[in-house]
């Protein structure tokens, strides 16, 4: 019989993404048995986490104060507004040194089948960020999976409606990548999305 502390540790641990029952068992034995400093030291880091983040009140990232670094920084292209799904991608695109613009995070995508519709993900605040008389193109960099393409379709329309130019992030091949290994679907997005040189 499992001690209800360590039942409850488990059922905790199943709130991460892809972690299943026998994960979150694992993950709680190695931490009680294994690393209890580890485990005091993710105890402290998610309740400071808790504490101290809030959303940036100019593009909706997570920030330890009320405006973040990027939104702060006076540098950046204020005419153009990139639109992705969760921080992670923000942060991702910012690696790529490619793009100097502002961010929008959504906090999520549209998926009816999981009960995530228009009111679920920040649009109201991306609408009123958008329509802020400054920026003059909305770049869509949600993810090309079915929900995405959703969310950046929704978003294209409700955006037009508003007289703003809105553009969408490229497909196709991965740098350095053989056309034998890459899947039928992406080839034949960048044979579609093509350009001339």
């Amino acid at each position: 019989m499992t001690p209800s502390s360590l039942q409850n540790l488990i059922q905790a641990l199943r709130v991460l993404p892809g972690i299943g029952p026998k994960s979150a068992t694992r993950m709680a034995y190695h931490l009680i048995q294994r690393d209890q400093a580890g485990a005091e030291k993710l105890v402290l880091a998610i309740g400071q986490a808790l504490a101290k983040l809030q959303h940036c009140q100019c593009c909706n990232t997570f920030t330890e104060r009320e405006i973040c670094e990027i939104c702060a920084d006076e540098k950046r292209d204020q005419k153009q507004l990139c639109v992705v799904e969760m921080p992670t991608d923000l942060l991702m695109l910012e690696r790529t040194l490619a793009f100097h613009g502002r961010y929008f995070v959504l906090m999520g995508r549209l998926s009816p089948l999981d009960g995530i519709g228009p009111k679920d993900i920040a649009l109201d605040a991306l609408l009123k960020r958008a329509s802020d008389g400054v920026i003059e193109e909305v770049i869509l960099a949600t993810n090309f999976t079915t929900e995405g393409e959703a969310t950046a379709h929704y978003l294209t329309e409700m955006l037009h409606s508003r007289g703003l130019r809105v553009s969408r992030i490229a497909r196709g091949l991965p740098v350095g990548g053989e056309l034998e290994h890459v899947d039928p679907g992406t080839l034949a997005q960048a044979m579609v999305e093509r350009r001339p040189l």
